[in-house]
């Protein structure tokens, strides 16, 4: 079995070197122990190679998730900082894991002829780039957002960074990829970086497992931090369902732009059919599905408001894409919150409904019930049955009570977000001194 950590010169298995559409991820949103060979904490951090001395803080035990933004946009060669080519850079989970006094992330490269800011198909994962720049950076630390590679691509930018004596952390988010149908592409890259890196990082014990089984490779497994900078402000107005003091529960569904990972019709039928059994029992629940004005399939638009304008109980609105300040309003008016995934492995905004205080219900697939075991309940679109007990299940909490959770859970999510960047600059540092031993 391969240590954690070791360099594994396996051959990786072949797959098809076909190009995926280059921006499937222009709308990725966030709103993401066991035995040794499942997975491996990070372990006494080795002594840094000179450059790095001094700079390493020993790892935490990472228990939450948020976010600060960079304030470094340039190379500073002078830095003691671990300076991080991170794939991509401008994210808010990348913010999240990153100690800004210890760690730099470099900006984003340009995309030629793209928009300012955007970040795909990322040029800082090319043989090129990483050859060029071999000076300028110390670790490459690669998240998603490689589906415009074929694998010979990906395998010559892995080695490029190792021919420069550059350190690969890959955090294995996505075991599938939301943002696609087919997986075969998706799968023949994990089966190059997932045996090529340095250190392996996931969000889940069970994804830690699974990769496992998979790769025989061991995995830091550290959780997901907020990406909640600050408490939210308090729902005045700006949540669309009721906020009346009464007994009714209150559901929500986001479809966003129907990617393909996300059952749109299967959702709102179930939810229809959860109603009427709870109306039958005189239960009160209102169910309110978010769609967005621009989608990525028209034709399942049309189904999802036929089958929204066919229910007395769902009432479903079409929404320019909504602002993160929007989106936790909007939560924040909820009391259980509907995840419809056909395939997946993290969720952000399973982790968002936790620092909001709302409970999910999600289908049974990937790692999503991991996250935040006690909040989340599992369902079957299939079987509305399932959908009508999450809701019997959730108890309708006043706005005062919810205030109460948010503020404590904050509190414990930053200490949880300050150890999750201890744990990552501490891996850092022990790749590192690895890789110059």
């Amino acid at each position: 079995m391969a240590r954690a950590g070791a360099r594994d010169r396996r051959t990786p298995r072949s797959g098809s070197d076909a190009l995926a559409p280059l921006n499937p991820w222009a709308q990725r949103s966030c709103p993401y122990r066991g035995h040794r060979s499942s997975y491996e904490r990070i372990p006494s951090t080795p002594a840094p190679s000179p450059r790095h001395r001094g700079i390493c803080a020993a790892p935490g035990e990472p228990r939450t998730r948020s976010v600060q933004p960079h304030e470094e946009d340039f190379i500073d060669t002078q830095t003691d900082r671990i300076r991080v080519v991170s794939i991509p850079a401008a994210h808010p989970y990348v913010h999240a894991i990153s100690d800004p006094r210890r760690v730099q992330v470099l900006p984003d490269p340009p995309v030629p002829g793209a928009p300012a800011g955007q970040w795909w198909p990322p040029v800082a994962m090319t043989e090129d780039w990483l050859t060029n720049h071999r000076h300028d950076f110390d670790v490459l630390h690669v998240h998603f957002g490689l589906e415009s590679f074929s694998p010979v691509e990906l395998g010559a930018a892995l080695d490029a960074a190792r021919r420069g004596g550059h350190p690969v952390v890959h955090t294995v988010h996505d075991l599938d990829n939301p943002q696609l149908d087919a997986q075969p592409h998706h799968r023949s890259l994990l089966d190059v970086i997932v045996p090529a890196a340095d250190r392996l990082v996931t969000l889940t014990a069970p994804a830690a497992a699974q990769i496992a089984r998979r790769w025989d490779r061991g995995s830091t497994v550290l959780a997901h931090p907020t990406l909640l900078t600050a408490l939210p402000a308090a729902v005045d107005g700006g949540a669309s369902v009721d906020d009346d003091d009464d007994d009714t529960v209150r559901v929500g569904i986001h479809l966003r732009d129907l990617r393909p990972n996300i059952d749109a019709e299967g959702a709102v039928r179930a939810a229809d059919r959860a109603a009427r059994q709870l109306a039958d029992e005189g239960r009160a629940v209102r169910i309110e599905v978010l769609m967005n004005e621009r989608v990525r399939d028209d034709r399942a638009a049309q189904r999802v408001l036929a089958a929204a304008e066919a229910s007395r109980f769902v009432y479903l609105r079409r929404t320019p894409r909504l602002t993160d300040a929007a989106i936790e309003a909007w939560l924040r008016g909820l009391d259980l919150f509907v995840l419809p995934y056909r395939h997946g492995t993290h969720s952000g905004w399973v982790e968002l409904c936790f620092d909001l205080g709302v409970r999910v219900a999600g289908t049974d697939v990937g790692h999503f019930g991991a996250q935040h075991p006690a909040d989340f309940t599992a369902v079957d679109l299939e079987d509305a049955r399932t959908l009508a007990d999450a809701v019997r299940g959730t108890v309708r909490t006043s706005e005062a009570e919810r205030d109460a959770v948010i503020r404590a859970r904050h509190r414990e999510r930053l200490v949880e977000r300050d150890a999750v960047r201890d744990a990552h600059t501490a891996l850092y540092a022990s790749a590192l001194a690895e890789v110059s031993a």
